[in-house]
């Protein structure tokens, strides 16, 4: 009886609000500059790609996008204590071997997750794990600013660009509508519609995948229903960029070329992305009616402002967490350690221009052609050679070497395998093999390629600082150690290809391939520096 008169009696607890002392909120702005200052070119670097490409126009929004999911959860983390975690000074310790990596090796993709890894472990350090898992929404979005890699967007965009291609013809024909289609290049008869990078439908599908994240965080349903909704964007992004294909294609072939240029162009794109958004809003309108409870989208898309401040509830100062404090020192000895740093210089060694290449090669003599400023731009060559040698046969062997001084910020080699396709060749067969030319030995890759009735032995390989490498991949890795190592990230596509007929069989394009390359390979070393 005393004992439940002695619970009865015990006042109730007060909630507890937590905040931080002017102190307090000073060593946390330090720490932010702290941390971003090894990072201001990254970050410039970053800014400039927001800028410049389209596709990731979106990604000013971001971090403004960021704070807000976080200031939603005002009140929860008013409410709730900061344990602190040292997983984060892991984390932090992370970031700081990939920020030194980046800076030696000047890659700044590699320096753009550097700083991400940066900032999640001040955060983890200063709020801990369990906070941490409940802020998880405002910090993955942040994965959104960052570009892909370039060898993987130049994959993506290529294969984009072929279903788009493919799905956009699908749809012109519905409308009985003669049309061929080759690579990514669409034959109505009296127009070609290139299906150019810009087209791929990259443009749509980041921001639309971001926009479908935001979504899927507003989205008041079970897991599975936000993750397909997210997941939705990528093939609604496939199927409206092939409708926005077919429509122009449609509209070309009864009012003109003009319909695939200009203004109509660009604002195709926008209504194109506009009813992506609608369509995803359906998606997630049909899912919300999928299980139970079953509840229209209105009830279930709830884009709100978070719970308001709790003003009730004891005032309590909010300590830094020892791991936080470490974190702090941590990012400030990388501040320091990047100010004293000397700035790295990336050498571009002294080369003869392809300008200067000899017309004659032994037997064979040349016929140089230009490239055509459409794929100038979308290849980003600092020089290239293209050129038709002939000897006394009169069989053509086409040369085509794309050279650059700089691979670091992702303007690099495109390999044969991602480009051709997009003009309609086919690899029939793909191997490594070992040719023994004048120049001594060698291993390319040797191809058979066909485009309709037209068939081709190709040979190719990749010229990197004084490396033959035939592997796409391991030019990446080589251009990662060259730049630490020795400051050079230059490097060249060598690529040559003549036909083969009912005339000229494969052995024998082989022979002549195999001559041309050894008396070729004795010229490179002037426009592709060892």
């Amino acid at each position: 009886m005393s004992t439940l008169a002695t619970v009865a009696l015990e006042p109730p607890q007060q909630p507890v609000r937590w905040h931080f002392s002017p102190r307090d909120w000073a060593v946390l702005a330090f720490a932010l500059v702290a941390a971003f200052i090894p990072f201001a070119n990254v970050l410039a670097g970053l800014f400039e790609v927001w800028n410049l490409k389209p596709e990731y126009s979106h990604g000013i929004l971001i971090p403004i996008l960021s704070l807000f999911l976080l200031w939603r959860e005002r009140d929860t983390l008013a409410r709730t204590p900061f344990k602190g975690s040292w997983a984060g000074v892991l984390v932090i310790l992370l970031g700081g071997v990939l920020w030194y990596v980046g800076e030696i090796s000047t890659i700044y993709t590699i320096g753009q997750y550097a700083f991400l890894a940066f900032l999640y472990g001040l955060v983890l350090a200063l709020v801990g794990r369990e906070v941490f898992v409940k802020l998880r929404t405002p910090l993955l979005i942040l994965i959104f600013m960052i570009p892909i890699p370039a060898f993987l967007s130049n994959r993506l965009s290529l294969q984009l660009q072929l279903l788009s291609s493919a799905l956009g013809v699908d749809f012109i024909r519905l409308f009985g509508i003669s049309v061929f289609l080759q690579g990514n290049v669409i034959d109505l008869g009296g127009y070609q519609l290139q299906v150019a990078e810009a087209c791929s439908g990259l443009r749509y599908l980041l921001p639309l995948m971001t926009l479908a994240f935001l979504l899927a965080c507003f989205y008041r349903a079970a897991t599975w229903k936000r993750v397909a909704l997210f997941v939705a964007s990528i093939p609604v992004t496939v199927l409206m960029n092939s409708l926005r294909i077919g429509l122009i294609g449609i509209t070309v072939e009864y009012w003109g070329e003009r319909m695939a240029e200009g203004l109509l162009h660009f604002f195709e794109g926008w209504v194109v992305f506009m009813l992506s958004l609608g369509v995803l809003l359906l998606i997630g309108a049909a899912l919300a009616r999928i299980g139970s409870p079953r509840a229209p989208l209105r009830d279930v898309l709830v884009m709100d402002l978070g719970p308001p401040l709790t003003r009730s509830g004891a005032d309590q100062r909010r300590p830094l967490p020892p791991s936080f404090v470490a974190a702090t020192a941590l990012a400030t000895a990388a501040a320091v350690a990047s100010l004293l740093m000397p700035e790295r210089v990336e050498i571009k060694p002294a080369r003869a221009t392809f300008a200067q290449f000899p017309a004659h090669l032994g037997p064979w003599e040349g016929t140089f052609g230009q490239l055509a400023d459409v794929y100038a731009d979308q290849l980003k060559v600092d020089d290239y050679l293209q050129a038709d040698y002939r000897d006394a046969t009169g069989l053509p062997v086409n040369v085509w070497i794309a050279y650059y001084d700089s691979q670091r910020k992702g303007q690099s080699v495109h390999s044969p395998k991602s480009c051709l396709p997009g003009g309609g060749w086919e690899f029939r067969t793909l191997d490594q093999r070992r040719i023994e030319t004048s120049s001594g030995a060698l291993t390319v890759n040797r191809a058979v390629i066909q485009n309709g009735g037209q068939r081709e032995l190709m040979y190719y390989w990749f010229q990197q600082r004084g490396r033959i490498v035939t592997d796409e991949y391991l030019v990446k890795w080589y251009i990662f150690r060259d730049a630490i190592e020795r400051h050079r990230t230059d490097g060249a596509l060598v690529r040559v290809t003549i036909p083969i007929s009912t005339l000229v069989s494969e052995s024998s394009a082989d022979r002549e391939l195999t001559q041309f390359v050894g008396t070729l390979r004795g010229e490179l070393p002037r426009y592709v520096p060892d």
